[in-house]
């Protein structure tokens, strides 16, 4: 698998990738996605965007922020701190 695949439900992220930008292992990213204590969010461009896609994982105060294209090839990859969110927020 790439870092990310595009499937008929939307994108698959490697959880390499993920839990190398939390320095977590790849097992921990994966019960923390079932959990709740990783959260993601996914927004689709618009505009001089169009095509393109951000997908933002968050844990704890961190961030990790993917722009993609429409086949899955990452553009950009960023962490930053971020305000810890509550669980259920969007």
């Amino acid at each position: 698998m790439t870092n990310v695949d595009v499937g008929s439900d939307g994108f698959i992220v490697d959880a390499g990738l993920v839990a190398k930008a939390f320095a977590l292992t790849e097992a921990d990213v994966q019960k923390l996605m079932k959990s709740g204590g990783m959260t993601s969010r996914c927004e689709k461009g618009v505009d001089e965007d169009e095509g393109r896609w951000r997908l933002t994982f968050f844990h704890q105060d961190r961030a990790l922020r993917l722009t993609l294209d429409g086949s899955g090839q990452i553009l950009s990859q960023s962490t930053f701190n971020a305000p810890r969110r509550n669980a259920g927020t969007k």
